[in-house]
C-alpha cells in the first residue's frame, strides 16, 4: 500500500522510488546508460525543414498579428547552449550549468546590503492585518533579506525586484495569505518586472495560501495566462524556491514562465522567459490547474517536490488537464530528479497546446506517480492525426528510474482511460528502468497499459517491470493506422500477472525491434501479438502463455 497525502515528505521520494522498484541502481551507471540508448534513439532523427512561405502580401494584411510576433516571439530552434547531466563523486545528480547557479547564489549574498526583519515595518502575523505596505517597505528596491516569524500574513500581493532573499520559518509555520478582497486574477507572489526582468530572486521556507474560499462557490477559479497562482516566476534569471508549500491557487501552485504565455505557432517561443530556476523540496495542492509548470523558459532544475489532489476549477467540469508536473509550451532543457505526485490527471506530462512550440529536451530521473490518470504523458495537442501537421518541436526525452503505481480513473477528466504512460507525436523518447505496478482487482477495460501512438517515434524502452493490469489488453500497445507509431526498440521487459498480451504492434508500424523479454501468467494470451509480421523479435520467453508470438495477415491469423 502506498498513500502519499498532502503532507507526504518529498525528501523521502528517492527512498520510496528504491524500496518500490525493488532496485539499487548505481547513479552514475543509470545516467551513462540512459543517455546512451537517447543517443542511439535519436540517432536517425531529421528535423522537419522549417520554411518560411509567408508571402509579402499575407503580411500586409496581417500587419498588426505580424508586428505583435516580431515583438514578442523568438525562433524555438535556437537551442542555446547544450547541457549534460552531472553526477558528482556523493551520487547527487544535477544538471551541468548548477555550478553557474551556485555561483549566483554567491552574487546574490554579496549583493544584499540590507537584512531586516518583517515585523519591524509593522507586519502583524494574527491572520487579519493587511501586511501588503509592511512587505513594500522592507522589500524596497531589493538587495535585501527579509526574514518573516512564524504567523499567517495577510497580503493583496507581494512583488519581488532582483536580489532579493525572502526567507520563512518553514512551511506550516510562515504562512503567507492572500486577502480576502483580492481579485481572481491576483497572483500571490511574483517578480517585480515583468516586461523588463528581474535576477537573482530567492523564496524559502514558507507556505503560500491563495485563499480560494475568498471566491465562494465560483464554479472557475482562475481568468487567463499566468495570473492567479500562488507563485509565479515571469522574466526571472537566476531564482531558487525552496522548502516552500503552495495551497489552494486557482491556476498553478509554481509557474516559471515568460510575461504572456505565446500561441503564434509551433517553431515560435515567448520572449522573456525565465532561466536558471532551481525548485526544491517544494509541496503543493488544491491547484486549480497544475501543480508545478513551466512555459517559454530554460534550464529549470524540479527536484524533490510533490504535488497531489488538485481541484481542476480552472477547466470545466470533466475536462481538467490537471498536472502533478508540466514541462509546458515553449519550455526547454528541464531536469526532473526524485519528485511525487499522487491523483492527479497527469503525474508528468510534457506538451504542447496545438499552436505553440512544444517542451523538448526534458530530462527525468527519478519520479513516482500514485493514482494519477496518465502516470507519464507525452503529447503534443493538434499534430497527432494523419491530418494534423507534424510537430517540429516535439523531440527529446529522457526518463529513467519512474515508477506509475496503479493509474486510475478520475473525476478530473471523466472520458479518459487509466495509464501508466502515453507518447504522442514525440520523437527520441528513451525511457530506462520503468515500473509499471498495476491493480489487479482494479478494471482497466481492455485498454492498454502503455501506449505508444500519434505519430510518435524513435523511442526505446528498456527495463520495463511491469505486473496487475489483469483487465488491460496489453501491457505495451504500439498503435497502428494512419497515424501509427513508429521505429520502437522494446529491451529488457519482464512482465508478471499482468496483461493477457505482453506486447502488441499495430498494423503499418514499419520497425520494431523486441528483445529479451519474460512474461508469466496463469492464462496468458500471447507475448507479443504482430498486426503484420514487420517485427525483429529475439530471446522471447514465456511462463503460462498459450503462445511466445501471435501473428496476424491481411486473410488469416496464424500462430507461431
Amino acid at each position: 500500500m502506498v498513500n502519499i497525502d498532502r503532507k507526504h515528505d518529498p525528501t523521502k521520494n528517492a527512498e520510496l522510488i528504491s524500496r518500490l522498484s525493488e532496485e539499487k541502481l548505481n547513479i552514475f551507471e543509470l545516467v551513462q546508460e540512459t543517455n546512451e540508448l537517447f543517443r542511439e534513439a535519436s540517432a536517425d532523427y531529421k528535423p522537419i525543414n522549417v520554411k518560411n512561405n509567408t508571402s509579402f502580401s499575407s503580411v500586409l494584411r496581417n500587419l498588426s498579428a505580424s508586428f505583435r510576433r516580431i515583438i514578442q516571439t523568438k525562433s524555438a530552434f535556437d537551442h542555446g547552449k547544450p547541457f549534460g547531466t552531472v553526477v558528482d563523486k556523493n551520487g547527487n545528480v544535477f544538471p551541468q550549468w548548477l555550478e553557474g547557479l551556485n555561483e549566483e547564489y554567491k552574487t546574490l549574498l554579496k549583493e544584499i546590503n540590507r537584512e531586516v526583519h518583517i515585523e519591524d515595518f509593522g507586519a502583524l502575523g494574527d491572520g487579519k492585518t493587511d501586511c501588503t505596505d509592511a512587505f513594500k517597505m522592507a522589500l524596497g528596491k531589493g538587495r535585501v533579506k527579509v526574514h518573516i516569524p512564524e504567523g499567517v500574513y495577510v497580503v493583496k500581493e507581494i512583488k519581488l525586484p532582483s536580489f532579493t532573499y525572502l526567507l520563512g520559518a518553514g512551511k506550516g509555520k510562515t504562512i503567507i495569505k492572500l486577502h480576502d478582497s483580492a481579485p481572481k486574477s491576483k497572483r500571490l507572489l511574483t517578480n517585480k518586472n515583468h516586461r523588463t526582468g528581474n535576477r537573482n530572486v530567492h523564496v524559502k521556507g514558507m507556505t503560500l495560501d491563495w485563499n480560494v474560499e475568498r471566491l465562494g462557490s465560483a464554479e472557475k477559479t482562475s481568468t487567463w495566462g499566468n495570473h492567479s497562482s500562488c507563485l509565479l516566476f515571469a522574466n526571472v534569471k537566476y531564482g531558487w524556491i525552496k522548502d516552500v508549500e503552495a495551497v489552494n491557487p486557482g491556476l498553478h501552485c509554481f509557474d516559471i514562465s515568460s510575461p504572456l504565455y505565446n500561441y503564434y505557432g509551433d517553431g515560435y517561443r515567448a520572449r522573456g522567459g525565465s532561466e536558471f530556476i532551481w525548485l526544491d523540496n517544494l509541496n503543493g495542492h488544491g491547484f486549480g490547474d497544475d501543480g508545478i509548470t513551466t512555459h517559454h523558459s530554460d534550464n529549470i532544475f524540479i527536484s524533490n517536490c510533490h504535488m497531489c489532489d488538485p481541484s481542476g476549477k480552472t477547466h470545466k467540469e470533466g475536462f481538467s488537464n490537471s498536472n502533478g508536473i508540466e514541462i509546458d509550451d515553449g519550455s526547454r532543457n528541464v531536469w526532473l530528479l526524485n519528485n511525487s505526485s499522487a491523483r492527479c490527471f497527469g503525474g508528468v506530462e510534457i506538451k504542447a497546446h496545438h499552436n505553440s512550440s512544444a517542451a523538448s529536451n526534458v530530462v527525468i530521473i527519478g519520479h513516482l506517480s500514485v493514482n494519477d490518470n496518465r502516470s507519464f504523458n507525452f503529447r503534443h495537442i493538434g499534430h497527432h492525426k494523419e491530418n494534423d501537421p507534424e510537430s517540429k518541436t516535439a523531440v527529446n526525452i529522457q526518463a529513467a528510474n519512474i515508477i506509475s503505481f496503479k493509474p486510475v480513473h478520475t473525476k478530473l477528466y471523466t472520458n479518459s482511460s487509466p495509464r501508466a504512460m502515453v507518447v504522442s507525436a514525440y520523437k527520441n523518447v528513451a525511457v530506462n528502468h520503468f515500473t509499471v505496478i498495476g491493480d489487479p482487482s482494479y478494471d482497466y477495460g481492455g485498454e492498454p497499459a502503455i501506449a505508444l501512438q500519434y505519430r510518435s517515434r524513435n523511442i526505446i524502452l528498456k527495463n520495463v517491470k511491469i505486473s496487475g493490469f489483469t483487465s488491460a489488453e496489453s501491457d505495451i500497445k504500439v498503435f497502428g493506422g494512419s497515424n501509427h507509431a513508429d521505429h520502437i526498440k522494446i529491451r529488457n521487459m519482464i512482465s508478471r500477472h499482468s496483461a493477457p498480451k505482453a506486447i502488441h504492434i499495430g498494423k503499418g508500424v514499419e520497425r520494431a525491434e523486441i528483445e529479451k523479454v519474460y512474461a508469466e501468467a496463469v492464462n496468458g494470451q500471447a507475448v507479443v501479438e504482430l498486426a503484420e509480421n514487420k517485427a525483429l523479435l529475439n530471446e522471447i520467453d514465456s511462463n503460462g502463455f498459450k503462445q511466445l508470438l501471435l501473428k496476424h495477415t491481411s486473410e488469416e491469423q496464424t500462430t507461431v
